[in-house]
């Protein structure tokens, strides 16, 4: 079981933070702060610099934390704040399967992210190594409701404090680049 689930929880993490450098940094064929940020902000997502920064930082160092059984609870939780803010941003209108566009992907990550808070670490973990290890149904709840409350304070931050008006259209190339990065989330 050590071996299992510390490779389980390793896997979700790199997944995770690869796909947040890619946002970052361009990395493993993403595009970068500057185009992550045009794609959002044709999303809606405004301003969308800053917003692909909070993703790309939310997925990668939540990923990071995961991967290496660090502050596990905040990994988890950052983990299930980018994904529920991909759900209620791009994905939850196109219905459950991913081949439809859809948030199977992301309803996985996020479950998986509770069943880590939940179970904690495991003792291949800096948690265990720092004595940090915190794990529980409270603790799993707490990540949960941290993560899905994420999308709210998104709102608030876009929109200064109001709710955000509606994407407009914007140019075909950032319309593909935005297409892109809801598929890649």
């Amino acid at each position: 079981m050590k071996l299992g689930f510390t490779a389980f929880r390793a896997v979700i993490g790199a997944t995770l933070f690869a796909h947040g450098a890619q946002k970052l940094f361009g990395w493993f064929g993403g595009y970068g702060l500057e185009a992550t940020g045009q794609a959002f902000e044709g999303m809606g997502l405004k301003p969308g610099k800053r917003m692909a920064l909070v993703a790309g930082a939310s997925e990668a160092g939540g990923g990071a934390l995961l991967a290496t059984g660090l502050l596990t609870p905040l990994g988890s939780s950052a983990v299930i704040g980018v994904m529920s803010q991909a759900v209620e941003s791009v994905h939850g209108q196109k219905g459950f399967f991913i081949t439809e566009g859809g948030f199977e992907y992301n309803l996985a990550i996020i479950a998986a992210a509770v069943a880590i808070a939940d179970h904690g670490p495991g003792p291949i973990s800096l948690d265990r190594a720092f004595g940090t290890e915190a794990k529980g149904s409270l603790v799993a709840l707490a990540a949960l409701a941290a993560g899905l409350a994420a999308p709210q304070l998104v709102k608030r931050l876009s929109a200064g404090g109001e709710e955000p008006a509606p994407a407009t259209p914007v140019d075909e190339g950032v319309a593909a680049t935005a297409e892109q990065v809801a598929v890649a989330s």
